[in-house]
């Protein structure tokens, strides 16, 4: 795989598109530099060329390549194809990324809806009065989409790495309940499973006990706590859910804390029954 050590765009006003292409170029080399101009140079045989010139990494031409989500690429998206799995270090998370950052600046730049982050990049052009240098304040642009990219990646590779302390946790089941010895992410993984309720350890003290969304990213839970409980603490929700120990519960009814462990599972088998009753 080739490694650029310096690369031309367009210059001018600059987006989101050109900004996060220059973002990863960056990741995977940092010495790397970009010339901004309006015209490529024709000796750019060992430079990479992006967003102008027609070349495998501009979107301009008739040739059109669509994600799988049939968003149009841009440039970002091109040059993410070429790195993103190096970068991320690993198909899934490669493909994660594509589907829920890459793919929505594409097609903001595409000429669709601008997302918030596409907006902020583009709020770092000089105003059409001012004489503030371009080039400096893409520069700028580029330091904070390096941040935002790397960070993103960051947590991808975080979710990897949750995903197998989750695996073992589920393999462990019981009554539909699953015990993890910290908080990871587990959402996405166990959202299509049988799991009603996540047991972890809270940074408060004592367990937090958790509804499994009905699907990833989903304020709805399977199966929420019951009415009564919510917004209750302390004495009041002992007195309440007939539970010594328990101490809270969320008013939107997704999830509950306990002083101890066995509290904690007393609390969603009590949850379950609940619901089975009625």
């Amino acid at each position: 795989m080739t490694i650029y050590q310096k690369g031309y765009t367009h210059s001018g006003k600059f987006h989101a598109d050109d900004v996060f292409s220059t973002a990863v170029l960056r990741l995977v080399n940092p010495d790397f530099t970009v010339e901004r101009v309006f015209k490529v140079p024709e000796d750019t045989e060992d430079c990479i060329v992006y967003d102008i010139g027609g070349g495998m990494f501009d979107h301009h031409g008739v040739d059109v390549k669509f994600h799988e989500n049939g968003r149009r690429y841009a440039s970002f998206g091109l040059i993410w194809d070429k790195y993103g799995v190096m970068l991320s270090g690993s198909q899934r998370a490669f493909k994660r990324i594509e589907e829920k950052f890459v793919s929505v600046i594409d097609e903001a730049d595409n000429g669709g809806e601008p997302d918030m982050i596409s907006k902020v990049i583009s709020s770092f052009n000089p105003a059409w009065d001012s004489n503030d240098d371009r080039d400096k304040a893409f520069s700028e642009a580029v330091d904070i989409a390096v941040n935002i990219l790397s960070k993103t990646i960051e947590h991808e590779k975080a979710i990897e790495r949750a995903d197998s302390i989750v695996y073992q946790a589920l393999e462990k089941m019981e009554n539909k309940i699953v015990i993890l010895d910290k908080f990871v992410p587990f959402s996405k993984l166990l959202t299509g499973t049988d799991a009603v309720y996540v047991i972890y350890p809270s940074l408060r003290g004592g367990y937090c006990v958790q509804g499994v969304p009905v699907e990833d990213e989903s304020r709805d839970v399977k199966v929420p706590f019951p009415d009564s409980w919510r917004g209750l603490e302390e004495d009041d929700i002992e007195s309440i859910s007939g539970i010594k120990g328990m101490t809270f519960c969320h008013n939107s009814g997704f999830m509950a804390s306990s002083d101890t462990l066995d509290t904690a599972v007393e609390i969603a088998l009590k949850s379950m029954d609940y619901y089975k009753e009625k």
